[in-house]
């Protein structure tokens, strides 16, 4: 049985492990790269055949894990798709998505190339593509240990990271005995809005682990939800503006639920949400569809209609987004992609990274070569649309609304094994990772290892 690592290995974007037993060739999540080089990562031919593939499992449904499925199935995929049902809902949404934004973007290149005569380009994929992925999904539930094929079995549990992610249970069997592999996807936090706690898992021969946040601990979700309320009253009070970039999947509907609760409690004052992404409201939706997922609360409290505490607006055409470029004060805008790489949020930087009354508020990871991660690391001026921009505004990161386990969590989550299994760590940038396997070196007697793209392994 040979495990290889063709994405999210030594970087956090394009999750990506091909596993091979028997001629049975499965793969666990094909993402999309992000940040500086991605084009070109994302352009490049898979590693394999993907004709050749039997079975694809999604952990979840970020574009890091699936943004690739439709290049995928463009060339060649015909094997069956293995996910949550709500996983599979969402992962619909996000890969229409994608497959206009690719359409969108060749189309706007292309007419540039014609005028200068340079070489057109093909999009990475269309939505035709994504039509070839929808019939390949089986919707599954968590907790079932189910049969793949001869001689593998495999069961998703709830991996508390967004609606529907799961952390994948291969059993295979390897002459008389079995040996048992884990994917533990994206580990979500203890006390995530709206999801339950990560499931634990108590054995393993294997563990390919996560490690975002591998090296740092975020701040209690308590902390950053005041210092949330703190920053848009003192924004408001400067007569600025309050700019959220957040992914349409899973920070936004928190965020939202995290607003209203704060004007219910009379924490703030009837407030103007405007929700700049026709995706998170297509996706909000979904959420409301799902709650066999959400946790206790959660089920209390969130449905769309209970955002009315606060005056929530949903954009979805493009000239009402353009109209929020004329509102200058108190104004709260949520708008994707949540590390400023494309989407909407690009224009609301443009006309309000440069005032100095108003803020910018991270509450997701910035990947490295990233417009976002520039922002944060204290660049002075960074270019938006062609444009450079100064950056006067306040710069706020509130790591207690990531979706992801941090340090702590991670070494908790691997501690629950009974016994010491081999641990490959991956989605987590070099140094991180580095960091990480050194915290679980003085804790845990396991072997680990921290693969190279491409490299593999006899396991």
């Amino acid at each position: 049985m040979k495990l290889r690592f063709l994405g999210g290995a030594r970087t956090v974007t394009g999750s990506c492990f091909y596993l091979i037993k028997d001629g049975v060739k499965i793969l666990i999540d094909c993402g999309m790269n992000q940040g500086a080089g991605a084009e070109a990562m994302n352009r490049r031919p898979f590693d394999f055949n993907p004709s050749e593939i039997d079975y694809l499992f999604l952990t979840h449904s970020h574009i890091d894990h699936i943004g690739l499925v439709p290049k995928l199935a463009g060339e060649g995929f015909r094997g069956s798709i293995i996910t949550t049902s709500a996983a599979s809902d969402i992962s619909e949404l996000m890969l229409y998505d994608s497959a206009h934004i690719q359409e969108s973007d060749a189309e706007w290149y292309n007419r540039r190339a014609l005028r200068s005569g340079m070489k057109l380009i093909e999009p990475l994929y269309r939505s035709r593509d994504v039509d070839r992925v929808l019939p390949l999904m089986k919707r599954k539930n968590y907790g079932r240990i189910e049969p793949l094929c001869k001689g593998i079995k495999f069961r998703l549990i709830d991996a508390g990271h967004i609606l529907g992610s799961a952390t994948l249970e291969l059993w295979c069997e390897d002459g008389s005995k079995e040996k048992k592999i884990v994917f533990s996807g994206d580990i979500g936090k203890k006390a995530n809005p709206i999801v339950n706690d990560p499931s634990l898992v108590e054995e393993a021969d294997h563990l390919v682990v996560e490690s975002t946040y591998g090296n740092r601990n975020h701040k209690s979700m308590k902390d950053s939800i005041n210092e949330l309320a703190d920053i848009i009253k003192s924004t408001f009070s400067r007569g600025g503006n309050v700019i959220i970039p957040a992914f349409a999947l899973g920070r936004t509907q928190d965020l939202l639920l995290i607003l209203n609760r704060l004007v219910k409690e009379g924490r703030l004052f009837r407030i103007n949400v405007y929700m700049d992404s026709p995706l998170a409201e297509r996706i909000s939706r979904v959420y409301t569809a799902h709650q066999e997922y959400f946790d206790e609360e959660a089920k209390q409290l969130f449905t769309i209609e209970s955002s009315s505490a606060i005056r929530i607006h949903f954009t979805t055409k493009m000239e009402d987004s353009m109209a929020l470029n004329k509102i200058k004060k108190e104004a709260i805008i949520i708008a994707s992609s949540g590390m400023c790489e494309g989407g909407r949020i690009k224009h609301h930087l443009k006309h309000n990274l440069w005032r100095k009354e108003c803020s910018i508020v991270f509450v997701g990871f910035q990947a490295q070569g990233t417009l976002g991660r520039q922002i944060v690391d204290g660049a002075k001026v960074v270019e938006v649309l062609r444009e450079n921009i100064a950056v006067s505004a306040g710069i706020h990161t509130l790591g207690g609304f990531s979706a992801h386990a941090d340090k702590d969590e991670l070494l908790e989550w691997i501690s629950k094994f009974k016994n010491s299994p081999e641990i490959f760590i991956v989605h987590g940038e070099e140094k991180v990772s580095l960091e990480f396997q050194s915290l679980i070196s003085k804790r845990l007697s396991s072997d680990t290892r921290i693969p190279f793209r491409g490299e593999e392994f006899e396991i």
